[in-house]
């Protein structure tokens, strides 16, 4: 698992900042990756590698994971771009999370396009393999971010969220998802927050069902 380092800037919550590609490190890994050995009884790493997708050694990683494409201004160069598209039809895996919006959505939107411009973003369809490889998944309910949490009435803590969930996707021409978009939800958020009490522990228990989904899959597509 690597994650992509791009851009610059910092972002962050409560006063803990970190550049935006590498927002909910190093907690999201450090709650992921034994849940993820845990589940499976797969050979897992005991954290990720952050590498530029110009590095050869991104060749090694079958699963890469983009924080935050739209507030970290995700615009890859002509060379990333064509770096990227050789990853993907290649056989990697990229998972794309933590973006909401119509600003965030645009900005990846563009990025991917320079990377996949024949090919186009969908709805990733109930009977994907992606959603049934291990668990079945097929209630797709919005996983938030902790920034968008409130306390609600009678003490319940509710989701305030900048637009519906959507689960989208890019295939190769042989029908492998091979770009995973988690749009208006968070998580990397519900990984890294799985020991704080405020944050829900179903939603952590979901984002760990779909990641531990998103890695089998990635190993075997």
């Amino acid at each position: 698992m690597a994650r992509l380092i791009y851009g610059g800037g910092l972002g962050g919550f409560r006063g803990f900042f970190n550049n935006w590609w590498a927002i909910d490190y190093p907690e999201a890994e450090e709650h992921f990756l034994p849940a993820l050995r845990r589940i499976t009884n797969m050979s897992v790493a005991d954290d990720s590698i952050h590498l530029e997708i110009t590095d050869d050694r991104i060749f090694d990683y079958p699963f890469l994971f983009m924080q935050q494409p739209g507030q970290g201004n995700w615009h890859p160069s002509e060379h990333e771009a064509s770096r990227m598209r050789e990853y993907l039809l290649r056989g990697g895996f990229l998972m794309v999370d933590d973006f909401h919006g119509l600003y965030d959505w645009k900005v990846f939107e563009a990025g991917i396009k320079r990377v996949l411009p024949d090919r186009p973003i969908i709805d990733i369809p109930d009977d994907d393999p992606l959603l049934h490889i291990f668990f079945d998944l097929n209630k797709r309910t919005q996983i938030p971010g902790r920034r968008h949490l409130r306390m609600g009435p009678g003490g319940k803590v509710v989701a305030q969220m900048q637009g519906p969930a959507q689960w989208r996707g890019i295939y190769d021409d042989h029908g492998r998802l091979i770009v995973a978009i988690n749009f208006n939800m968070d998580m990397g958020d519900a990984w890294q927050h799985a020991d704080d009490p405020y944050y829900p522990a179903e939603m952590t228990g979901l984002a760990y069902r779909f990641g531990v989904n998103y890695v089998i899959y990635a190993m075997t597509h």
